[in-house]
């Protein structure tokens, strides 16, 4: 019943202000759960804020995104909630944007890309709150018995691959295309190849030529050679991919950090490298964030500011991401932590994600073209399919999804 009425943007008193925060679960475990983390910060704020109560309710990945577009429907929105994307709720006026609820510093100290990534129309309604960047993994064990060293250019990437075939290696260069990986593996391969989603004013441009021109080189020189492994990339999904590399079983794959304890976890000895493109190192990486927000509908716009300035607090954005081992999404905890030698395995993220690129999710067309990628670019790569029908395809999906906005 608390929570309930907590929801509803009742008080517990006369003077007491009680807001309701849903929140996604970063933990892998019972013991690690983001529920521990949240109660934790909200013990901590409300002894240093009297009259401010913080009832958080943390829910796993796969249903927290639809508990909180279930909590809205009912127009029972709770006064904060941090999951997957935001566009949608500031498309329909539902949230307080970034000026009216934080104070300058704390803004400020967003990471620039992130910032940007939460904007509609030029305004920030999300709030970045977790981050990661990719690199390039490469088991040590298999390239040492291969005479290998990492690939710094595609054609170097290609020979690599050829000579860990030649050793028996089960996947030379694992490529998740399957739908849990889809639109990342994607865009990671976009932008290596020097073009991406979106042009710089913020248009669709999964047709154009160089992304076309990515995706037949994977196709001729990755693919139909057999470097990708047993699994068709379109059938072969991110956890799978990173399961069959912590057995050893993979000689390179993108990974995101949570790969290290993996990997490690089973003793497979391994390296990290930025991307390479065609001709040396990528210009940039993909970028991924999860968001923060606040809604409107309890009108607790002051509070809201309150308990997110102390969230996101350098010392708070450090303990998180130390906790869960993700990347910060402010300048501070990022300087914080790059400086620290115990973050060292962490550093070469942290300095990519600066100029990283993220998905367009300013846009509330883009969950529905992600779902058309999931869908669809397994089969830019495949025996039967054409990069160039499939980028095609896509594209007159991102348009239509567009102008439907």
């Amino acid at each position: 019943m608390t929570a309930v009425l907590a929801g509803c943007g009742m008080t517990s008193g006369s003077d007491e202000v009680t807001l309701k925060m849903v929140a996604a679960d970063y933990g892998d475990n019972a013991g690690n759960s983001s529920q521990k983390y949240w109660d934790e910060l909200a013990k901590n704020f409300e002894a240093e804020h009297s009259g401010i109560k913080v009832d958080v309710d943390v829910y796993s990945w796969k249903d927290v995104d639809a508990k909180v577009a279930a909590m809205v429907r009912k127009g029972e929105a709770p006064d904060i909630a941090q999951i997957g994307a935001y566009a949608d709720y500031a498309a329909s006026g539902k949230l307080y944007s970034a000026d009216e609820l934080l104070s300058v510093p704390v803004q400020s100290d967003f990471l620039p890309s992130l910032t940007e990534a939460g904007e509609l129309k030029r305004t920030q309604y999300g709030l970045p709150f977790a981050s990661s960047t990719r690199l390039l993994f490469y088991n040590k064990e298999l390239f040492e018995n291969a005479s290998l060293t990492p690939p710094k250019t595609w054609p170097q990437l290609a020979e690599d691959a050829q000579k860990l075939k030649a050793n028996g290696v089960k996947y030379p260069f694992a490529l998740p295309l399957g739908a849990e990986e889809a639109p990342a593996e994607t865009l990671i391969w976009m932008l290596s190849g020097g073009a991406g989603y979106t042009d710089n004013t913020g248009a669709y441009t999964l047709d154009d030529e160089q992304n076309v021109k990515t995706f037949g080189w994977l196709k001729d020189k990755l693919v139909a050679p057999g470097l990708t492994g047993p699994v068709a990339p379109a059938e072969l999904n991110r956890q799978d991919a990173f399961d069959a590399f912590s057995s050893g079983d993979v000689g390179m794959l993108n990974g995101h950090p949570t790969l290290m304890k993996q990997a490690r976890a089973k003793g497979v000895d391994f390296g990290m490298v930025p991307m390479p493109g065609p001709d040396g190192k990528s210009e940039a990486t993909m970028g991924v964030a999860d968001w923060m927000m606040g809604f409107k509908q309890n009108g607790h716009r002051e509070e809201i500011g309150e308990f997110l300035d102390f969230a996101y607090s350098e010392k708070n954005v450090v303990e998180f991401s130390e906790r869960y081992n993700i990347l910060p999404v402010t300048t501070s905890a990022s300087e914080a932590m790059a400086a620290d030698t115990s973050h060292k395995a962490l550093k070469p993220f942290i300095e990519e994600l600066d100029s990283s690129q993220l998905y367009p999710v300013g846009k509330t067309s883009w969950a529905q073209v992600s779902a058309e990628i999931k869908k669809q670019i397994g089969g830019a790569v495949s025996d039967a399919g054409s990069a160039a029908d499939v980028l095609s395809s896509l594209q007159n999906a991102a348009t239509a999804a567009e102008a439907a906005e």
